[in-house]
């Protein structure tokens, strides 16, 4: 598995963290930045992600900006991209099982790196369940798309 990883000003010490929990755990990880603390906007960095997850440069994203919720309405604004912003463990696993997320949100002044972690963990060793869950994400689709109709 390959992942990437992208966080404004207010994600980056949380985004070093989560590299080293990551790589030690063997999976290779490329930093799409920030990479330092001056002042960023977050759009810039979320659209690095997103083209790399598309692009299967990686396979799946973290994203971090000062609370996730920026970065997260920034990375679900590209085409294909089911970014989740997640504060707990449960709901990073769900997204992954029934909403097929490829990208995690993560607040790096909301979410300690305990947490942190954990999120993660849960989110990486997920997968789409498919079945019923199949239909919702194409309706995203369509959505995303213009196509949809009720």
């Amino acid at each position: 598995m390959k992942l990437g990883i992208a966080a404004d000003h207010g994600g980056y010490d949380l985004k070093e963290q989560i590299k080293k929990h990551v790589e030690a755990k063997g999976i290779e990880i490329i930093d799409y930045g920030t990479h330092s603390l001056e002042s960023v906007d977050y759009p810039d960095y979320a659209y690095k992600l997103t083209t790399a997850v598309l692009g299967k440069e990686v396979d799946l994203g973290i994203a971090i900006c000062g609370t996730g919720v920026g970065i997260s309405i920034a990375c679900n604004k590209v085409e294909g991209i089911r970014a989740a912003h997640c504060t707990d463990s449960f709901t990073a696993r769900a997204t992954r099982q029934h909403n097929d997320a490829n990208i995690i949100c993560l607040g790096g002044r909301i979410t300690g790196i305990e947490i942190a972690k954990d999120i993660i963990d849960n989110f990486l060793e997920s997968s789409f369940d498919g079945g019923r869950h199949q239909n919702r994400i194409n309706k995203i689709t369509a959505i995303e798309k213009g196509e949809y109709n009720v």
